[in-house]
């Protein structure tokens, strides 16, 4: 899995959160508790990535997850419907999201956390199914994960070491 991490300092990034976490520690002297936060930057034009952040405050938590984020962004192949080149399968532990290339008109039908990764993306027309577990973590993961194994048809081509009109 070779995923090319892109400098971010020249976009226009907007951010989305996905999930705030309660969690706790228990202690000598009772419980200790933490904040966990899940957030998705991308600028809308092909650029996506994920963060957690862990915090005694939830703004913390939230900006560290939102760093974390910026450091983990990936480019993507967009085609001209706004749709992904083909379709693919991303996995990450034991979720698993179907990524379907979509015509013009058919907007993006997928659930919660899938639906955030690619709306920040910039996705247009896309359909998702998520299989295996729902945790929103793994989900927004596997859905990174598959957007980032995919290839247009001219990387197909220069692979196979053909033109992309015989393709």
């Amino acid at each position: 899995m070779k995923r090319t991490i892109v400098d971010a300092s020249n976009l226009e990034l907007l951010d989305k959160l996905v999930s705030i976490k309660r969690v706790s520690k228990t202690v000598k002297g009772g419980r200790n508790f933490r904040f966990a936060a899940l957030v998705v930057v991308g600028d809308k034009n092909g650029h996506v990535g994920a963060g957690l952040g862990k915090a005694a405050e939830i703004p913390e938590a939230i900006r560290k997850a939102k760093e974390d984020a910026i450091k983990n962004i990936i480019e993507l192949p967009l085609d001209e419907n706004g749709s992904v080149p083909h379709d693919y399968v991303g996995k990450f532990g034991s979720s698993s999201v179907l990524l379907k290339r979509s015509p013009e008109g058919t907007g993006i039908i997928a659930g919660g956390p899938a639906r955030n990764v690619l709306e920040m993306a910039g996705f247009k027309n896309i359909r998702t199914k998520s299989l295996g577990s729902n945790n929103k973590q793994n989900v927004v993961l596997a859905t990174i994960n598959g957007l980032s194994q995919l290839k247009t048809p001219e990387q197909v081509a220069a692979l196979r070491g053909i033109s992309v009109d015989q393709l």
